[in-house]
């Protein structure tokens, strides 16, 4: 019974290997952002280093249920403890992990921190605004002048359509925008400026590889470059109450010239034709 179990361990473990090695996730969707590679390479980096330890443990557990199932095939040797031995798999453990925590804080601060100096000095960044309630996502964007209007949570209205808090005595946002979903122009970078009206959410887009928490009392900035038009979900990931399963919206990726006609429009007509996109893709 010992070397059977021995036996099926060792083809399980087979089986998964053959299963992924070579393979791309099958629970990543396409990737549609210029940032998305970095981040799948070092997903499969850790995969990998994962993988290789579960492997070692699998075939070192199939070996000892095999050379040990009987009692009369031997006894396994107990050892008191080698300080040698414990150091050795201390250091070569930490230096494993070690080395993918830094790749994976130098990814961050590529992604993080130069793409806010890039965005500083470049005039084409399309900026909206996000407010994350219980439940659900609302997106601001500046009318015509290009100015956003002056936002406060006592300006909070939903009754009024006003979710994003918007100053009614504010000039400068009387031809902004409260939209359903987010809209931005492809091969473009969007800086989308978040918070959170009640508790934390988190904006989540599988196919952009991006996933940010909002916090109440804190604003966010979370800058991407989406290359594909099309329409890709964005759920909240963050537990945030009853509805929670609920709370999604959409980005839709369209092409240069399209999202330059929607900036054209007057606020009817945007909202008019976001819900059309909606509802034909």
């Amino acid at each position: 019974m010992g070397k059977a179990l021995a036996v099926l361990l060792t083809l399980l473990t087979a089986i998964t290997v053959w299963m992924f090695a070579g393979q791309r996730a099958p629970w990543f969707p396409e990737n549609i952002s210029t940032d998305g590679a970095l981040i799948d390479a070092q997903f499969r980096r850790t995969f990998v280093v994962v993988g290789l330890a579960f492997v070692a443990a699998q075939l070192a557990l199939g070996y000892a249920v095999w050379r040990f199932s009987r009692k009369a095939e031997g006894r396994a040797a107990y050892l008191q403890g080698s300080s040698r031995i414990d150091a050795a798999w201390t250091i070569f453990t930490a230096v494993v992990f070690i080395t993918l925590a830094i790749t994976g804080q130098r990814l961050w601060s590529r992604l993080q921190l130069t793409s806010a100096a890039s965005v500083a000095a470049s005039a084409d960044t399309v900026r909206v605004g996000l407010v994350a309630q219980q439940f659900q996502f609302t997106f601001h964007y500046a009318g015509a002048d290009g100015v956003f209007g002056r936002t406060a949570p006592a300006f909070y209205n939903d009754a009024m359509g006003n979710s994003i808090g918007l100053d009614p005595d504010d000039a400068a946002g009387n031809d902004d925008s409260q939209l359903p979903a987010l809209v931005v122009p492809a091969s473009r970078e969007v800086e989308l400026t978040m918070r959170s009206r009640d508790v934390i959410h988190n904006f989540f887009v599988p196919a952009m590889r991006i996933k940010q928490d909002i916090v109440p009392g804190l604003t966010i900035r979370l800058r991407f470059t989406a290359r594909q038009p099309g329409k890709y979900e964005i759920p909240c990931a963050e537990l945030c109450g009853n509805g929670h399963y609920k709370m999604k919206s959409w980005l839709i990726v369209v092409p240069a010239d399209d999202y330059a006609e929607l900036e054209s429009l007057s606020k009817a007509q945007l909202r008019v034709r976001v819900e059309a996109l909606l509802m034909s893709q």
